[in-house]
């Protein structure tokens, strides 16, 4: 059984996300429930790469001094698998918003699917999400958007290794993506609806590897709460 002192020096805590909870929310549930079994005023915890709500999966929670490790473990490369809507778009590029746009689809065969994949392999240029926790001008994205502010975002690149399609079930696509740091997958969506001739946005998301980190090694919160608890 951990320590205050474990804790304080530096732990790694390999987390499953659930849905609907922000890593921020996660990251300060964990804080208070080691303080609270400890007994501990003040203990550094952070995350080593955002999820977004909507997204399940890995979260790297690093206490103490291995807080200084997040930028490290941030910069790996990582995995996702999910599921990508075909034939209609979403503001967020996601289930947050509405659907805004339909489009065609009867053109789409599961080879063009498959083969379309190709163009995002290697260095691709891509726009971040209006709907993100970015920052512009001192104002996250996010809150632009919901207040109907068009804003100006600039492309950047990000690294695709692998992007493969597991499963194909009418419109719903399956599939696994390895990528760098500050890759969008709702936005690599919205581009291979784009890709496509036609429209898509993400309907569910898992993080599944943060470098040599595995979904499989980790636990839930409610575990981890018990944990502490002995």
């Amino acid at each position: 059984m951990k320590t205050a002192e474990d804790y304080l020096s530096g732990q790694v805590l390999l987390i499953d996300k659930p849905l609907n909870w922000t890593s921020f929310q996660v990251v300060n549930k964990l804080r208070w429930e080691i303080r609270q079994a400890f007994n501990i005023k003040k203990i550094k915890v952070g995350h080593a790469g955002t999820l977004d709500p909507l997204a399940t999966g890995l979260l790297v929670i690093c206490t103490g001094k291995m807080t200084k490790q997040i930028d490290t473990f941030q910069g790996q490369i990582k995995e996702y698998t999910g599921t990508i809507v075909l034939g209609s778009t979403t503001p967020s590029y996601d289930l947050e918003t509405e659907v805004d746009n339909t489009f065609p689809t009867s053109h789409i065969t599961d080879d063009l699917i498959k083969e379309t994949t190709k163009q995002f392999i290697g260095d691709i240029q891509q726009l971040p999400p209006v709907f993100s926790a970015l920052k512009k001008d001192g104002k996250r994205l996010y809150e632009y958007a919901r207040a109907g502010e068009s804003v100006e975002i600039k492309a950047r690149t990000v690294s695709i290794s692998e992007f493969e399609i597991t499963k194909i079930n009418s419109l719903n696509i399956d599939f696994r993506v390895v990528c760098s740091k500050g890759t969008y997958i709702r936005s690599l969506a919205n581009d291979f609806g784009k890709a496509l001739h036609s429209g898509g946005h993400l309907s569910a998301l898992r993080r599944t590897k943060i470098g040599d980190f595995d979904v499989s090694n980790s636990t839930s919160i409610e575990n981890f709460i018990a944990s502490l608890k002995g």
